[in-house]
């Protein structure tokens, strides 16, 4: 699933080639990718609009238009954007929509598994009731951090993964941060010791400083603007690698599943 490393790539690489295009029409592929509205009304209301700047907020893109709206992108679990140029081309495989530009560019939704959302909306509200602090900005603290996580007796990956604790922080990142920090992801949050929770905090904003570095993980279906894949993947030390061996101990990755989630750990260094 695409998560904050793999949408802030999108942002960074897409925006500098769509911001000032004007959107002249939507091609929709499969009409119930449109959330909230009908699909017609979506794209009877965006054609026209031009886009004036891409931001993100957790794992969810916003596209601002001229006239005040959004379009909220979500990309959820195999979502990529996709730019291309000849307006005449086959659009790539599993395209659900396709936003076509004035300058002739085209922006592919790409999604295999039809999960990926669109919408247009007046605000960001509604979605920004449903997350916490970014985690690389200011409003991420480690108090902030400390006290939410020691209110909580539920495992510390089921903690680090809700949207309105933390935004944007996903699976495989907290696999990473976990076996960085050196927890267990099975351990009750309220549990942690002061220094675990120290190192935590730090490593969760390192793994996705490095996931943005490295463009993103393409494990299975996610791509950047261009086609090309994210290498963050290939950095994972436990994430994704089962039957490899942990890089620090060089002991077996394990699979155990965690709050419905499956979880790559290494049992001897994360005890």
């Amino acid at each position: 699933m695409p998560e904050l490393p793999e949408v802030e790539t999108v942002k960074n690489q897409i925006a500098p080639h769509i911001i000032g295009r004007t959107i002249t029409r939507v091609t929709l592929l499969w009409d119930r990718m449109v959330k909230g509205q009908d699909p017609q009304d979506f794209v009877k209301r965006i054609a026209g609009q031009k886009i004036t700047g891409v931001t993100r907020h957790g794992k969810y893109l916003i596209v601002h238009l001229g006239s005040g709206y959004k379009m909220i992108i979500h990309l959820k679990m195999t979502g990529s954007l996709i730019l291309g140029n000849n307006i005449d081309a086959e659009p790539p495989q599993y395209s659900r929509a396709i936003i076509h530009l004035d300058d002739g560019q085209n922006i592919y939704f790409r999604d295999p598994r039809k999960f990926g959302i669109l919408n247009l909306v007046k605000d960001t509200l509604e979605i920004d009731a449903k997350l916490g602090p970014e985690p690389l900005e200011a409003s991420f603290t480690p108090q902030y951090f400390t006290e939410g996580l020691l209110k909580r007796s539920a495992p510390v990956k089921s903690v680090i993964l809700e949207q309105k604790f933390i935004a944007g922080v996903g699976n495989m990142y907290a696999d990473e941060a976990l076996f960085l920090a050196k927890i267990d992801p099975r351990r009750p949050a309220n549990k942690l010791k002061k220094a675990e929770l120290k190192r935590l905090f730090t490593a969760i904003q390192d793994v996705l400083i490095a996931g943005i570095k490295y463009g993103g993980a393409s494990v299975v279906t996610y791509y950047h603007p261009d086609g090309s894949v994210g290498t963050a993947h290939q950095h994972f030390n436990v994430a994704h690698n089962l039957a490899k061996v942990c890089p620090v101990c060089g002991g077996p990755v394990k699979r155990v599943v965690v709050g419905g989630r499956g979880s790559y750990y290494c049992p001897k260094c994360q005890k």
